[in-house]
């Protein structure tokens, strides 16, 4: 090679190194909402985009430009750290719904912003899977509660792989290079930037959520809902409070709207709100949809301002899965004058009750530690005005004095029970809050046709049913009772403690006092919502 042709070489790898410093620059920060679709991205396949559940499930909400992983090293990283997972199966071993055939779990979205990345959607929280037996295929239900989601587990995984010193260039583009040879201007980009900038990320990530270390863990099925709105997207400083929450449905959102209704709350709400969050503190669903996309990384974009509209047109009207076993339907009819006698004044929909507002703490007596980790903390007025420094427009956040009283559509699929799922089953809610279990496992996605919720007891683990060491991660014997392996990948368990803060079982005490043939004909008649 003559000294021109080496000459023109080095200029073009210096002009790529320089192109390569500009897209650190704009993949690291925030990118301004002028630069519209651009920053939007590629559209995603039709296949997606085109079918509503497919796109709760996968599409994109926004998040991929300024929270997205760059797409490569999302699937590798399982392969080289499975150390720092629970057990096989990769992401699924956290619990993440997969459903066959996919090439990530629900939750995740791949998307072109660049360059192909890989962002989190609100199913991330929202998708429930369920089995009927244990060796029954899994069903994923778009826009409910995820149940055997271990959210933190996934952020301590990132982390703890960041922090790794083989999450490197040449170890991390080796194993790319088991699965697909990239093009030498990919490599340049993965080896020079992108590695490099992603490890920094997930690294600060590790950082900022730091302050969960000092609580008892999420679980599956949690998270803290108001404290990373205080902590992670305010700055605000750690006040040692504790907001362990269930991911709750979302589906059929029609059953909340109460027009004309007025609601007497810590400042005045138009008569058309809907109050959101377990505890009423979002006063509209958009408002919920823009605030949990904006923590996971969307921005006020043009394909944010249409997509927060569709999302919220079609989870007014999905509906949840009918009880996928038989129903005693005489025993169901007598059980809908005990609902009417003792649940309809606060849980049926299309009326002039209390379905939809905030039933005192003082009344409804469960948990208080979720509820007060958001009073008289000034969180709401400070995410007001952030939402609005960024130039988007919705209801306010607001403080309350209590939980709201939710529609029961589906509540055969919504276990565990109460605001932080300290409660597994229907049958254990109607016991008085000394008979309701002071320790189970959370995470199994196989049904309970008896107690109406999902199994939790001995009959997965015997750890199950034992006092222990609180909040430890509980693998549990994959045979089934006959000796057989279970093919499907399985959600780990969750031993959980009701002694531990934010996890009390008490209050609902609702129903408790009801003949035991009337509670029989209640849960009847609820597996029909």
């Amino acid at each position: 090679m003559d000294h021109t042709q080496d000459h023109a070489r080095r200029r073009t790898l210096a002009t790529l190194l320089l192109l390569l410093a500009g897209l650190s620059g704009w993949l690291g920060g925030p990118r301004p909402a002028a630069a519209g679709d651009f920053v939007d991205g590629v559209p995603q396949p039709r296949e997606i985009t085109d079918d509503p559940r497919e796109n709760f499930l996968y599409g994109s909400i926004g998040a991929e430009g300024e929270a997205g992983l760059p797409y490569w090293i999302v699937p590798i990283l399982p392969r080289l750290f499975p150390e720092y997972l629970p057990g096989p199966g990769g992401y699924a071993s956290l619990g993440l719904p997969w459903e066959e055939g996919k090439e990530f779990p629900a939750g995740f979205s791949k998307k072109t912003v660049i360059i192909p990345r890989v962002g989190f959607n609100c199913s991330l929280c929202h998708s429930t899977q369920y089995r009927t037996a244990p060796d029954a295929k899994p069903v994923v239900v778009a826009a409910g509660g995820s149940n055997t989601a271990d959210i933190q587990g996934l952020l301590d995984f990132f982390s703890k792989a960041a922090n790794d010193p083989r999450f490197n260039a040449k170890t991390i583009l080796t194993e790319i290079d088991g699965s697909y040879p990239l093009k030498w201007t990919d490599r340049l980009l993965y080896r020079f930037v992108l590695i490099p900038l992603t490890r920094k990320r997930l690294r600060q990530q590790g950082d900022e959520f730091a302050w969960t270390a000092s609580r008892p863990r999420w679980g599956p099925g949690r998270d803290a809902p108001m404290n990373l709105t205080k902590f992670n997207f305010l700055q605000m400083p750690d006040d040692g409070t504790v907001d362990h929450t269930d991911f709750p449905a979302i589906w059929h959102l029609a059953d909340r709207e109460q027009p004309g209704r007025t609601y007497e709350h810590s400042q005045p709400i138009a008569s058309h709100t809907m109050l959101m969050n377990l505890d009423g503190a979002t006063t509209s669903f958009r408002s919920v949809i823009i605030d949990s996309a904006l923590g996971l990384g969307a921005r006020n974009t043009p394909f944010f301002r249409r997509r927060v509209p569709e999302l919220l047109d079609w989870l007014r009207e999905v509906r949840p899965p009918a009880y996928p076993f038989p129903i005693d339907t005489e025993k169901a009819e007598r059980g809908a004058g005990v609902f009417e006698a003792h649940c309809a004044t606060c849980h049926a929909p299309g009326r002039d009750n209390r379905l939809g507002t905030v039933i005192p703490i003082e009344e409804i007596g469960t948990d208080r530690e979720r509820l007060d980790a958001w009073q008289h903390r000034g969180a709401a007025q400070k995410a007001n005005e952030k939402v609005a420094s960024m130039g988007i427009t919705r209801t306010p956040m607001i403080e309350t004095g209590g939980y709201i009283a939710v529609q029961l559509d589906g509540i055969w699929l919504r276990a565990p029970y109460l605001h932080n799922g300290s409660v597994p089953t229907l049958r254990d809610l109607l016991e008085p809050a000394e008979r309701r279990p002071r320790v189970f496992c959370r995470g199994y996605d196989v049904l309970d046709p008896v107690g109406v919720g999902f199994i939790a007891d001995a009959r997965i683990d015997p750890r199950c049913a034992e006092p222990g060491p609180p909040a430890t991660p509980s693998p549990w014997d994959r045979r089934l009772p006959d000796g057989r392996r279970d093919e499907w990948p399985q959600p780990r368990v969750w031993k959980y403690y009701v002694a531990e803060r934010g996890n009390g079982n008490g209050g609902h005490e609702i129903g408790t006092r009801l003949p035991a043939e009337e509670k029989d004909a209640l849960i009847e008649y609820l597996k029909t919502l």
